[in-house]
């Protein structure tokens, strides 16, 4: 589809469990525009996380194709998906995924330093996003000593620090009381589409789903557009 930034073309995906076969996807196709935040929703265990995942590469599909920024990502191998990975992709998890022993600051650099990309301009946008998320002031602290949702908000930095084409996020409000989630949410939702980020956002709360430009549910292993 022309302006489509992810592309899921029959996607099948299927896992062994003993001598049987569990499809969890099946032969689904959707699409996320350029500059799109599209919310992804559905039952536990209808696939949202194993969606995301074959978007990433971190997994593969049994079958059909996933397309992102133009890049078949079955067509990688494990490497070149890995890098592709590190360049093109931020992710938000519902569980912060702060490196403990880190600081602040430290946390929000290092996918600059995995992809080698920390000239001046890159350090100081990085730390301007910190500024942007009210931490300014905590960049010397370490993840222990932040609440909940001051983790996420440094989460929220560190997803964008390098740049990325495609925000994934994985009930990135999941683990926070409403208030806190909610900022947290405004604040993803502001810097993601201010900087023109293609986003997909999985979730169960129907509050995020109003962030988004379309609300895509998995339903018995497909795609459909609510």
């Amino acid at each position: 589809m022309m302006g489509a930034m992810i592309e899921l073309r029959g996607v099948t995906k299927a896992y062994r469990e003993g001598d049987r076969e569990r499809l969890v996807l099946r032969a689904a196709d959707g699409w996320v525009g350029a500059g799109e935040i599209v919310v992804l929703m559905g039952p536990s265990g209808s696939g949202k996380s194993t969606l995301l995942n074959l978007v990433s590469g971190i997994d593969l599909p049994t079958a059909g194709d996933v397309v992102v920024d133009g890049v078949s990502i079955p067509g990688l191998a494990e490497r070149e998906r890995t890098l592709f990975r590190r360049d093109h992709i931020g992710f938000v998890f519902q569980f912060f995924n702060l490196i403990a022993t880190l600081t602040v600051e430290e946390n929000l650099l290092l996918p600059l330093e995995l992809s080698r990309r920390m000239g001046p301009a890159d350090h100081d946008r990085a730390l301007d996003l910190l500024r942007r998320v009210g931490l300014a002031d905590r960049a010397a602290t370490y993840p222990d000593r932040l609440s909940g949702g001051e983790q996420q908000r440094v989460a929220v930095a560190r997803a964008l620090a390098h740049d990325p084409a495609v925000v994934l996020a994985d009930e990135p409000t999941g683990n926070l009381d409403a208030r806190t989630g909610q900022r947290v949410l405004d604040l993803l939702e502001e810097l993601g589409r201010g900087a023109g980020k293609t986003m997909l956002v999985v979730t169960h709360s129907e509050d995020v789903a109003r962030v988004g430009d379309r609300v895509l549910e998995l339903r018995e292993g497909r795609l459909v557009e609510r």
